[in-house]
Order: C-alpha cells, then structure tokens, then sequence
C-alpha cells in the first residue's frame, strides 16, 4: 500500500547509507546472540491489542469473547477478521451473512437478540457478535470429549460442523477447515494484549538482508518486485517478498499485515519487526503504511511514488505499532 504523507527525510547518501547498513548488520547479529534469552519470556494475554479492534465493536468482543473457558475475546476477534474483515454488510456466494458470517438455518437456530431491542438482525453487529460467541460456546460444548486441543475443535466444528470433528476424534482432514483453525489461532497472537516481551523471530536478520539488497530501488505503488515491474515494490509489497524469503508468508496488504503475530511496545522492538502507520491509531484498518524495523529508530521502507527503498525513522506523529510475525504452522 502507498505511505501517503511519509516523511521525506533522507539519511545520507554515499558513505552515510554504508554506514547505517554497517550499523545493522551488527545491531541484528547482537539481537540473534540474546535471542535465546529472550524466547519463551511471552507474557499471558490481558485483553486486546491497541486498535486490533474497531472502537464500535471493541466492547462487544471483549465482553462476548469470554463467554466460555475455549473463547477468548483475541480468539473472537480474529475469528470475527477472518470471516468478514469487520464487514456488516458481507454476504458469500454460500449465502453467508454479516460480521460473523450465519448461513440463514443457522443463523435461525442460534442467533440471538444481543442488544435486547426486539428483534435478532444478522446484519446488525450488536446481535450477530453475541451469536457468535454464544454459538462457539455450544459447539464447544458438542465436541468437549473429541480428543485434542478444546479450542481447535471448536473452531473446527465453526467450519466443518460438530460431527465432523467428533467422526475424525478432532479437527478433520479438510483442508480448509486447517488452514481454517491455524489461521485462526495464528491471528488470535496478534489481537491478543500481552504483557512481557514477545519472543524474537528467528527469521528477522534474513528478512532485513533481503530489504537491504533492495535499498535504492524505485517505488512502484502495487510493486511486487516481479520482472514485469523491473523489481520495483510498494511499503508492503517489499515486506511481504522480504519475509517470503524467509518463509514467513504475510497478507499483501499493510493493515492485513498487522495481525501477522504479536505487537512488541515501542521499547521492546528488535530488528526485523514490521512497523506500521496509520491516520487513526486507534483503528488498525486506517494503516496505511508499514517498514522493516532495523534498530537505532530506522527502518526500510518502500516509501511512496517518486522515492526509493531507504531508511527513515519511525518515530513520527502517526507511528500506530509494531508486529512480530510469526512462522507459518
């Protein structure tokens, strides 16, 4: 996506961008000496991340998504991202309907009146949130005595139904109902508010070579990096080629790629974090640019049309986060 409005500094030229690089290269390989201090330091989730969650439904999802012991509001967020991307008003070629995606007969036998006005309306957020909730709960409840993780069942059970999981003695051999379940679970790390550092990626430095082998290349808004666009990328086009490197796959654009894994404090980010700017912080759908962190306040960035890849600082007025992303399951 284009960094509309991105600061237009420039740190140098010549022996000032060697230099930096330098600086990087050394900053990374001291990150991966202490790594193995780091890892397993995550702390226990405490509510949402900052702007995870659109500020009309944060309530909602806090509120519904501890309903049971196998939810969590992290875990109905993501669910939620997953089948609409927020969207009231999203409807599928299966005739799903609303922010959480009822098919009408189920929606019919499980929907409720949320808000309490008198009516269950599946396009109305207030009724079709608590639906959810509720309805994980129940399918929960179904599949408490399959073998295997409570939670993954139940998601499962969300997508392939509960007797599918209680015929294959947990999540079935579907193909979509497992990228379902681990796509799931995945994001439920990024919505999720945690206390304590995150643990560091081990793909980050790979991740960092690959951007800096791009420094000087011309923006292209969609960019890729493809041939047919003579390896030109965008801010998110040039992070999601720079993790494929590594084999960490990420959405293509930089508000999807927010919810790539944990949100690292300002203070906590080590090099290889994906550093995100936005126009309302506290909505991640307003981000609208997203960098390679590399230390020191730097990081790489396809910046927008008429710039080249290069470093800038993030500490700018509409600095929204950070993401860790995390491998794929």
């Amino acid at each position: 996506m284009r960094g509309a409005g991105r600061s237009k500094v420039w740190l140098g030229v010549g022996g000032g961008l060697g230099l930096l690089a330098a600086f990087v290269a050394l900053l990374v390989v001291g990150t991966y000496v202490t790594a193995a201090g780091l890892a397993g330091a995550g702390g226990r989730v405490v509510g949402l991340a900052k702007g995870a969650v659109p500020s009309q439904y944060q309530a909602l999802v806090q509120k519904w998504g501890s309903l049971c012991p196998a939810l969590n509001p992290a875990l109905l967020a993501a669910q939620l991202y997953q089948e609409s991307g927020w969207r009231p008003d999203a409807k599928s070629s299966a005739q799903a309907q609303g922010i959480a995606q009822f098919i009408p007969g189920t929606w019919s036998a499980h929907g409720l009146d949320g808000d309490g006005d008198g009516d269950r309306d599946v396009w109305d957020p207030k009724d079709a949130i608590p639906s959810a909730a509720n309805y994980d709960c129940k399918l929960a409840s179904y599949v408490k005595d399959a073998p295997g993780d409570r939670t993954d069942n139940m998601l499962a059970a969300y997508n392939a139904g509960a007797y599918a999981v209680i015929k294959y003695g947990g999540v079935p051999p579907y193909r979509e109902t497992k990228n379902y379940v681990s796509t799931i679970r995945k994001m439920e790390k990024s919505f999720a508010s945690t206390k304590g550092r995150v643990d560091p990626s081990r793909r980050a430095a790979g991740a960092i070579y690959y951007a800096q082998k791009k420094l000087g290349t011309p923006y292209l808004w969609g960019g890729n990096g493809t041939p047919e666009q003579d390896g030109r990328f965008d801010c998110s086009g040039l992070t999601l080629a720079a993790y494929r490197s590594v084999g960490v796959t990420l959405p293509r654009v930089a508000n999807d790629q927010w919810n790539s894994g944990p949100h690292p404090k300002r203070d906590e980010l080590l090099p290889g974090d994906l550093v995100f700017f936005g126009s309302d912080l506290n909505n991640s759908r307003s981000i609208d640019h997203v960098g390679i962190y590399v230390g020191g306040g730097q990081m790489i960035n396809a910046p927008y049309t008429g710039a080249k890849i290069r470093f800038d600082p993030i500490d700018t007025p509409n600095y929204f986060g950070a993401t860790r992303p995390t491998a794929d399951s």
